[in-house]
């Protein structure tokens, strides 16, 4: 087995933006663990893919674990898995809730503290949060509470674990998009979500991966949430 190619995990990579990540990753030499619930096997030596729901404490484990044993070392750690319910406050249920609790923090804490200790005896890591400019920049026509919360909770993991890790050799960043044009939003409601920015439009897939690999590339730059979002973040 050799060691000498950098490995990147990917969650929530079956479809989407982590699909778009792993092809971005692959394409610079990278290999690539990629995870999902219904993600399929793959036939690419260096793309190994690990099925399993990211909020089992085990999942996180599992896939590190499976990085190590196929490739010898853990680079990189893209936080992409994430579920998203925009509704009225008082309309979410608690299904919803301990859903997105589950997906969206538990799926973090539980491989990134796995991840991290790996990267921890290699001296040297990158660790990414994909979140939501929601949850900096809340908007009336998409109330989305529990988005706020959870997205919000990690761009604030983010700052802290950089200044944890700084002397270290683990970098933490995240990137915090728009609305993306992906499966999850039907044609007929991209005028509308596009309308939310002030560029007038929808965020492509290939948006927010340039963004990704731009803090794998910044070696000066750790704690930084990176707004992709078209404007919004700027306001209207």
């Amino acid at each position: 087995m050799t060691t000498d190619r950098k490995v990147a995990i990917v969650t929530g990579a079956s479809q989407g933006l982590g699909a778009g990540i792993v092809e971005g990753f692959r394409a610079r030499g990278y290999r690539v663990v990629a995870t999902s619930r219904s993600i399929a096997p793959s036939q690419d030596p260096d793309l190994l893919t690990v099925a399993g729901d990211i909020g089992d404490p085990a999942t996180g484990r599992k896939v590190v674990e499976a990085a190590l044993a196929a490739f010898g070392r853990v680079d990189t750690l893209i936080n992409n898995a994430g579920v998203f319910v925009a509704s009225p406050f008082t309309d979410y249920t608690e299904a919803q809730y301990r859903t997105k609790l589950s997906t969206n923090l538990d799926g973090f804490f539980f491989i990134t503290q796995q991840a991290i200790a790996a990267m921890e005896k290699q001296g040297s890591g990158h660790v990414v949060q994909i979140t939501t400019t929601l949850a900096e920049k809340a908007d009336a026509r998409v109330p989305s509470v529990i988005a706020a919360l959870t997205k919000g909770g990690l761009n604030a993991a983010t700052r802290s674990l950089a200044i944890e890790y700084a002397t270290r050799g683990i970098r933490v960043n995240a990137v915090s998009p728009g609305v993306i044009k992906t499966p999850m939003h039907v044609p007929e409601t991209h005028e509308a979500l596009a309308a939310l920015h002030p560029m007038g439009r929808l965020g492509e897939v290939d948006d927010i991966v340039r963004a990704v690999l731009y803090l794998e590339d910044a070696p000066f730059v750790t704690g930084e949430i990176l707004h992709v979002d078209g404007g919004q973040s700027a306001g209207h």
